[in-house]
């Protein structure tokens, strides 16, 4: 005679994925309704976006219209970058509602060079090394409110990090 036990052994393995399991769905990560879950996944790459090397036609791609300077936008960034291989820069907001950051660095080879989707009750605050090939600005986009909003900053690269 076999007992429960030999048929569903409970082993270190299924309590470890189990509580994996629970975690991530306490997380928000998987959804047991499957609407978020699958809203996320239908966000589609905005690879044409990627690939352009003209900003205007990269940001006409990414959001089919064109941004409007804003003071509340932070974007920071060096004046000058010793090394344009590892550019540190980050932006933050006080805007409302927003659901994408993207930066633009229009003399690079491909000038999209980063592009975020903001999650709802997510603070707006991004972070990140840009691979540089010259001296230029960098945009940020901000989509905020249904609008399109950019805070733009000029580099000065010594050394090009794009094989510069």
């Amino acid at each position: 005679m076999t007992g429960s036990k030999e048929r569903f052994p409970i082993t270190r393995r299924l309590v470890l994925r189990g509580a994996g399991a629970i975690a991530l769905v306490g997380l928000g990560v998987v959804s047991l309704r499957g609407a978020p879950a699958l809203a996320a996944a239908n966000d589609k790459y905005p690879e044409e976006a990627f690939k352009q090397k003209d900003g205007k036609e990269a940001i006409k791609l990414l959001y089919g219209r064109t941004a409007e300077p804003s003071d509340k936008i932070k974007l920071d960034a060096p004046e000058i970058a010793e090394n344009g291989a590892v550019v540190p820069i980050s932006v933050s907001t006080t805007l409302a509602d927003v659901t994408s950051i993207a930066f633009v660095v229009p003399e690079n080879p491909n000038v999209l060079a980063a592009y975020y989707r903001i999650p709802q009750g997510t603070l707006p605050n991004i972070a990140n090394r840009l691979k540089m090939a010259k001296t230029t600005s960098i945009i940020a986009l901000v989509e905020s409110g249904g609008k399109l909003f950019s805070a733009t900053k000029e580099v000065k690269v010594t050394v090009g990090g794009c094989g510069g």
